[in-house]
């Protein structure tokens, strides 16, 4: 196995994870989704899965994970906006 494959695999569990937290964090109650810690867990996790799947040429995981960090993006900028 080479060290690129290694680390595009790493990043994509990192971005995974990332987003599982992000997740269970909002579903229990522990953030809301109108915090900032929450919208930048989401696009963190979103670059990183969106990396992992350019790399694999996985097209339609690339376009998902974009225009899930895309709302990211707008969620945040509406909340810095806000406050």
């Amino acid at each position: 196995m080479n060290d690129q494959k290694i680390l595009m695999d790493l990043v994509g569990w990192a971005g995974a994870a990332t987003l599982l937290i992000a997740y269970l964090l909002v579903s229990s109650g522990k953030v809301s989704a109108k915090t900032v810690l929450y919208q930048n867990l989401n696009i963190f996790g979103s670059f990183c899965l969106i990396i992992n799947t350019y790399y694999y040429g996985t097209m339609s995981l690339v376009f998902l994970n974009t225009m899930w960090a895309l709302i990211g993006l707008y969620s945040l900028t509406a909340i810095i906006r806000k406050n």
